[in-house]
């Protein structure tokens, strides 16, 4: 499986978590919202015009900017 990041996903992709790649505040609160290496991940929609993306995690939905979504590398299953 080729790692991609969370921003490549398409609705209705579903991944797992490989690495966060992003600085240390937003690596914390990623972290925070359940954002852990090995976690399943569902992309449910992507906002138009570059706007967040909805994610699920568990039962969790977490809308996490394009750029923050960029960070996260995932094995797409």
């Amino acid at each position: 499986m080729p790692a991609t990041t969370l921003a490549a996903l398409h609705p209705g992709d579903f991944a797992t978590i490989v690495s966060i790649n992003a600085e240390e505040a937003l690596h914390l609160r990623l972290l925070a919202l359940g954002f852990r290496t090995g976690k399943q991940i569902e992309l449910i929609r992507k906002a138009s015009f570059s706007g967040p993306l909805q994610v699920r995690i568990g039962t969790t939905d977490i809308l996490l900017r394009r750029s923050e979504a960029a960070k996260i590398s995932v094995a797409k299953l």
